[in-house]
């Protein structure tokens, strides 16, 4: 066996001691004659070396290796999935019970507000309907009167114009009613009331309450923000150069700050105007669940490029030296002075695209994968056995 040397790296001193304790420098010197000259591309170890370093085997596998393009961005959601809620009237806010982050239905009363205003409204709604019951009985029977002459076609005339008039009054006044949150089929002369209820157009959470009570808001005061965050979007910056590389239907692995969860979404569509700064818009639906993400948050992401299956190994299988990228891979189990080794054969080959922990590999002619063991944990512990074995340089 050929003599170790001892020139170890900081990192795997301590391994690379147990891993050359088989030469023991204080057994007699072995004849030349005697001494094991491995091939250039085989190191091996005891059983216990092999423990030690963590070394497990497993097989090339084929994958989903994609070229990432990465980018960056913010949660958003759609414009059909936030509300800004205000009052058409205004009014008095005389009741809320509401705090930012609080989660509301759709329908559910956000605060009650009171108008002198929307008793009137009220009011003129009924008498014009109680008008036009009468309107349209006059009309019917001038109507009559009119087809057997009785009746003069000015006459007639009038009495059109009148009921018409009525019959626009009671539709301006019913949508009025509407915009203000009552409904025009349940409202009589017993139920006409200085208060209504706002109610929350969507479901979502609060993002903003801006009311007390007491407060006077007009028309134009933004009351509550509402936010429905089931459907969010990612609005993600791509460059120009970048553009022909995005489509919609790509997968998008992404993270918001701090955390290493990984999240998925799906590209929707790519902006048709470059900006200013030469960049262009890409977004993208979140299609995983995602307690933590939250409207406004940024977002690391990457575009995946292609979709192709090809011949992989976990990232950290392959080791490099001298430029050159290499694999190991099981050679045989032998014996030697009663002790159990295992020769593990150095392979160089080609990296191709990476992720999710994963690295396309390209194998040299003659590599079977169905048959090859492949150490896939414990590469870089065999490499620095291989430099300080003396075979390669340190």
């Amino acid at each position: 066996m050929i003599k170790i040397n001892k020139c170890v790296s900081v990192f795997f001193s301590g391994l690379i001691l147990t891993l050359c304790s088989c030469n023991d420098v204080s057994k007699p010197a072995v004849a030349a004659a005697d001494q094991e000259i491995l091939p250039e591309d085989i190191v091996e170890l005891r059983d216990d070396q092999i423990r030690l370093a963590g070394i497990q085997t497993g097989a090339v596998e084929m994958r989903s290796v994609n070229n990432t393009l990465k980018v960056n961005g913010t949660v958003t959601v759609a414009p059909q999935n936030q509300a800004t809620v205000c009052m058409p009237m205004g009014g008095f806010i005389i009741s809320t019970t509401l705090l930012p982050g609080n989660a509301v239905g759709k329908g559910q009363t956000l605060a009650v507000i009171q108008n002198q205003d929307f008793i009137d409204i009220q009011q003129d709604y009924l008498q014009a309907k109680n008008s036009l019951v009468f309107a349209e009985a006059e009309y019917k029977r001038h109507t009559d009167l009119y087809k057997n002459d009785v009746y003069s076609e000015k006459n007639v005339q009038q009495v059109i114009v009148e009921y018409s008039n009525l019959k626009a009054q009671v539709k301006s006044l019913e949508q009025k009613l509407l915009l203000i949150g009552i409904n025009p089929g349940q409202l009589t002369e017993d139920n006409i009331s200085s208060k209504i209820n706002l109610v929350s157009p969507i479901k979502g959470y609060l993002r903003t309450v801006n009311i007390n009570i007491g407060k006077y808001v007009s028309p134009t005061d933004v009351l509550f923000e509402i936010v429905n965050s089931d459907r969010l979007f990612l609005e993600l910056t791509l460059f120009e150069k970048d553009a022909d590389k995005v489509m919609p239907g790509q997968k998008v692995k992404f993270y918001i700050d701090n955390e290493t969860e990984e999240h998925d979404a799906s590209v929707t569509q790519t902006g048709k105007l470059v900006n200013d700064d030469k960049t262009l818009r890409v977004y993208a639906t979140v299609t995983s669940y995602c307690k933590n993400v939250l409207p406004g948050m940024y977002v690391n992401a990457f575009i995946e490029e292609s979709d192709n299956r090809v011949t992989a190994l976990p990232s950290e299988a392959i080791v490099s030296f001298d430029d050159k990228d290499y694999i190991f891979v099981f050679e045989k189990e032998k014996e030697e002075e009663g002790k159990p080794f295992t020769e593990y054969r150095m392979i160089e080959v080609k990296k191709g695209a990476s992720s999710s922990g994963f690295t396309e590999l390209k194998l040299p002619e003659g590599f079977d994968p169905a048959t090859e063991k492949v150490v896939i944990k414990g590469a870089y512990s065999l490499m620095s056995a291989k430099k300080n074995s003396g075979e390669m340089a340190c």
